[in-house]
């Protein structure tokens, strides 16, 4: 078929997370509140991180200061079209709108990926060698590693949204999902796309695994130095650790099984998506926040900042 011939594509058409009205206005009250839950819980700990000297000067808080601004904006990407959609009969999103949202959760998720290893490297020199602990993690190393996730997930996303942009989309423009993913968008252009399909998604599933590994790897040889430790000290690692691994499967369990099994699609993939977008910023405050003692002490300070964002009538 002549190219030319093709009636260009300039907008999907989003499935959303139901088609029922009552679902939906429910879906609209709880997602909204979920989103701004997430954003404030998220801004507090970078706020309390920069604000405190103590906390901002420890390479740890430091980085999970990085982390909560990047589940910010994981949480941005498509949650406030997500709720808009909510209330419209019809969940369309531009080309550019499309595009843009893969190049965001690539880039995101990949930076956060490698920052996820950059705060198991932090814990493995804290535990491992902690005399060298501050000449190993000083100032330069933290922006370094903060440096390099940023930029392996802005080189992931470029190379997703480089080849995905280029491909012909004439026809059907249904995508399966409350926003575009790479998965569900390259099977609708108006050419074979598999072997594309399976380089580009190999792309995320290495990217995925690779950090998956380097992390069991970093927390595995924690534990087992741990168990060599004093009760005292081995509970304040564990304690720590522990927080680490669960924001670790939370977000890379969804993850690796929607790209591991990217051609087979299933209802569940819909519950993931919501999971590791929403669920996931949300719970990384929460799960940081009550299992860090240093995260408690600073709690009526967190308390303040609400206080004040109240009264400043941030919430109307």
């Amino acid at each position: 078929m002549d190219q030319q011939n093709y009636s260009v594509v300039s907008e999907f058409v989003l499935s959303g997370l139901s088609s029922s009205l009552q679902l939906q206005f429910f879906f609209f009250v709880f997602f909204s509140l979920i989103y701004i839950a997430t954003v404030l819980g998220n801004l507090l700990i970078v706020i309390t991180v920069i604000s405190e000297p103590r906390l901002y000067s420890s390479p740890m808080y430091f980085l999970l200061g990085n982390l909560s601004f990047l589940d910010m904006w994981l949480a941005s990407f498509a949650t406030p079209k997500l709720i808009r959609d909510f209330l419209s009969e019809k969940k369309l999103i531009s080309f550019e709108g499309c595009m843009a949202q893969i190049f965001f959760l690539h880039f995101i998720g990949g930076a956060e990926m490698v920052l996820l290893v950059s705060m198991a490297y932090d814990r493995y020199v804290a535990i491992c060698k902690p005399l060298h602990y501050m000449t190993i993690m000083n100032w330069r190393t933290c922006i370094g590693l903060v440096t390099i996730s940023w930029a392996i997930g802005f080189i992931h996303s470029i190379s997703q949204v480089a080849f995905t942009v280029n491909l012909p989309y004439c026809g059907p423009n249904n995508v399966d999902s409350f926003f575009c993913d790479l998965p569900l968008v390259i099977k609708l252009a108006c050419m074979d796309t598999y072997i594309l399909g399976i380089l580009m998604i190999a792309d995320s599933g290495l990217l995925s695994m690779s950090c998956f590994l380097l992390l069991m790897i970093s927390y595995t040889v924690i534990l087992v130095t741990v168990q060599q430790r004093s009760a005292e000290s081995a509970s304040k690692a564990l304690s720590t650790c522990s927080a680490h691994i669960m924001v670790v499967m939370l977000f890379f369990g969804p993850c690796i099984f929607i790209y591991l099994w990217p051609f087979n699609r299933f209802s569940v993939d819909k519950v993931l998506s919501v999971f590791y977008t929403i669920f996931t910023p949300l719970l990384n405050p929460i799960i940081y926040t009550l299992r860090n003692e240093d995260m408690k002490t600073t709690k009526p300070k967190i308390l303040f900042m609400l206080s004040y964002l109240q009264n400043c009538q941030f919430f109307k």
